[in-house]
Order: structure tokens, then sequence, then C-alpha cells
């Protein structure tokens, strides 16, 4: 059956977003956005920059699809990511502040500051006031503290100061920077990050990737050498796993090929190898994440021979998988990739839906119960609110400008 063509399934997602909103409404607290527990009330402790970007940039989604309500949440983040997350002192963001405001982690990540733009770049879209400000310093402080251009990438992570770089360099925070750039030539209509976006996707998906059997090294060292054995005591990071992490290969697809349509749409004739290359990743993550240990469900991470080392089952990857599905069937119109869209759906309804509580559950085991091994609590939304989504627009643009111009199916 195919439900990518559907109007009763675009309905069911319609619907699916408007549950998830709703969820994330308490999420909201003084000074930001908190995580969430099973129930959805806020969590105590400390707030951290990636999930405040990550919620501004749903609600500003919210606000562009009409929902009442909406725009008070994003305005709310923007005055987090102005007020308590600013480091007025040394410019860029702290990743975690105590509810007080007091900083709590003064580290300068690439990983939360690529979500600094795209929440800006969202809420720009949606019209917020203040944002265009939070956007265009967003981008300065990417453009003079993490972009590398002779490696073509992003660096990791600076000190409060910017006086010390960490000498660690990471595939995750290029990924979302890939995301962000994108985002922000849309709305700001210079073509210089959507060339950044490309030169980070030749470099990851098809120089490493392609030249590892699809299994993306994720870890470097400061002359970006692989580090094969990065966290091998800690198999399970959330956000530094030891080995090939499924679910990027997935990102990393869907990814490649908004990069793809934002080049066409602009005259370019994009590489060929985009396409080939995404689809290789989509088939490497199906064939060796995906039930390999005989239940239904992606194992989070492999090792370099293609074996599960993690086997729990995370949210993000399931609701990446049907985004990338999705995304190859709008490109190649194959049967294949709408089949797999609808098994995945399948898979998420019956266990990632809390139809109880709320949301998702973030994470399941190998039996796919509820687990907390690795994520506790219902973090964020974006994973979700995004698969919803990205079904429904065209490749390009990217989410909020495609709402903003009406391209929604």
């Amino acid at each position: 059956m195919a439900w990518l063509s559907t109007p009763a399934h675009a309905r069911w997602l319609e619907d699916e977003t408007d549950r998830l909103l709703d969820f994330g409404r308490p999420s909201a607290v003084t000074g930001g956005f908190a995580r969430q527990d099973e129930a959805g009330a806020p969590v105590d402790g400390p707030l951290e920059l990636w999930v405040a970007c990550r919620m501004t940039h749903v609600y500003a989604i919210g606000h562009l699809l009409g929902r009442p309500g909406s725009a008070a949440l994003v305005d709310h983040g923007i005055e987090a990511l102005t007020g308590a997350f600013h480091d007025d002192e040394h410019g860029g963001w702290f990743a975690e502040v105590e509810r007080d405001g007091t900083p709590r982690d003064t580290d300068k990540a690439a990983y939360p500051h690529a979500f600094v733009i795209l929440a800006a770049s969202s809420a720009t879209t949606a019209g917020r006031p203040g944002a265009r400000a939070l956007l265009g310093e967003a981008l300065a402080v990417s453009e003079q503290r993490f972009w590398d251009d002779e490696a073509g990438m992003v660096v990791e992570q600076w000190d409060r100061t910017f006086g010390t770089l960490d000498g660690y360099r990471g595939v995750n925070a290029n990924m979302h920077t890939v995301e962000a750039y994108l985002a922000a030539a849309d709305v700001t209509g210079e073509r210089v990050w959507l060339e950044r976006a490309v030169r980070m996707v030749e470099r990851v998906v098809h120089r490493w990737a392609a030249g590892n059997s699809w299994r993306i090294p994720e870890h470097f060292d400061a002359r970006w050498a692989p580090d094969l054995e990065y966290n091998a005591d800690t198999p399970a990071h959330p956000f530094r796993p030891y080995g090939a992490t499924i679910g990027h290969w997935l990102e990393w697809a869907r990814l490649t090929l908004h990069t793809r349509a934002a080049l066409t749409a602009r005259g370019d004739v994009a590489p060929a190898w985009m396409l080939d290359d995404a689809i290789s990743l989509f088939d490497a993550a199906a064939r060796e994440g995906w039930a390999v240990d005989g239940a239904p469900g992606f194992v989070y991470t492999v090792d370099w021979s293609g074996a599960p080392v993690v086997r729990e089952r995370m949210h993000w990857v399931a609701a990446e998988a049907v985004a990338a599905a999705a995304a190859l069937h709008a490109v190649t119109g194959e049967d294949r990739f709408d089949d797999a869209y609808t098994q995945w759906w399948e898979y998420i309804g019956t266990y990632h839906l809390d139809r109880v509580g709320g949301s998702w559950w973030h994470e399941l085991g190998t039996d796919n119960s509820v687990s907390r091994t690795v994520w506790a609590g219902k973090a964020d939304l974006y994973h979700a609110v995004q698969a919803t989504l990205v079904p429904r627009l065209p490749l390009t643009p990217m989410i909020a400008p495609a709402l903003a111009a009406g391209l929604l199916d």
C-alpha cells in the first residue's frame, strides 16, 4: 500500500504533528525549555542549549502551521537565547545554564551552536521579533569560531573565551551544521551557506562513508584522522557513541538529498554521486541496522565489521528512517522506499508512540519494551515532528521556509 501518496495518511501525519506540539507545551519553563518526563512534566535541573534551540525551532514550525499559542513559545525561546544562554562577555552561547541563569557548562560547542542557527532561521521565517538579529549573530559566531575553511568542516569545542580549542573533531556536529546552513541559505539568500553544506556533505558522505563500506567514522583528532576506538569503553554514549551510528547514515542520506535539491533549485547541476550515495547509505542502514537481532527496530550502533554493538532502539533513528525513505521516494519514485516507509511507520506506531502519556518513547530495548539505559524521559520533539513533515514537503527549501511558502501537501 502506497502510504506516501495517500491523503488519509497525510491527515494522520498532521494529527501526529499536533499531538506532539501539544505534548511539548509544558516544557517551557523560566529561562528556556526543560526536558520532559514520560508524562510530559518538565524535569528539574539545568537547562540545555540544544533543547532550547530545538523546541524554539519546533514551535516556529507550529506557528507557520497556524497553531495558536506557538508564537509565544517561539518568543520564549528567543528570550532564552538572547538572555541566560548568551555569553555577553565573550560571545556565543553557554551549553547549560541553571534555572536562575547562572552558567553551568561554559564550553562553546558546535553541536548546540548549529541549533542556534536552525532555531533563529525558523523563527526569522516565522517573523518573530529579534529572530533576524539572533540569526545574524549565530552565523557570525559560526563563521568566526567554528568554520575551518581548510578542512571544509566545523571544529568541535572551545572554552568559554574562545581561547582554547579542544582537539576532538566530530561528524555529528557537522551533520547538524549542514542542516542549519541549508536553512540559513534559504532564509538569508546567501549562497555561501549552501556551498559550505556541500563541502561537508562531500567529505563525510562521498569520501569517508563511501570509503568505509558506508559505516561513517564519527570521531576524529585535530588533524581529521579518524579515531575508530573512541569511546570503546562507553559505547552507549548519547552523543559520541563508539563505532558507527545507524541513524546518522539515514540522516546524512536525507541531508544529502536536501543539499542536492537546493543546488538544483538554484540552477546548478548537482553531482551524480549525491543520489547514488544517499541510496547506498540508506541501503546500508537498512541492511545492518534494521531487525538484525531477531526483533523489529533499528539498533543504535554497529562496529567496523557491521556487527551490532548497542542494540537499544532510539526513537530518533526510526524518525530519521521514515524521513529518509520519504525523501528517496520523492526523488526516485521507487516503490521500495514507500514500502520501507510504511513498514517503519508501522513499527513506530506499534512500539514508539506512547498513546497514553503522549509523544514517543525515546528508547526501547531489544524486546521493544520501554528502556532507559541511554535516554530517560522524553527530551524534545525535534526528530519526531520533522518525521511528520518531511513526507509532506519538497526537499527544498528546508522545513520552515517551505511552510512559509505554502508548500505543505
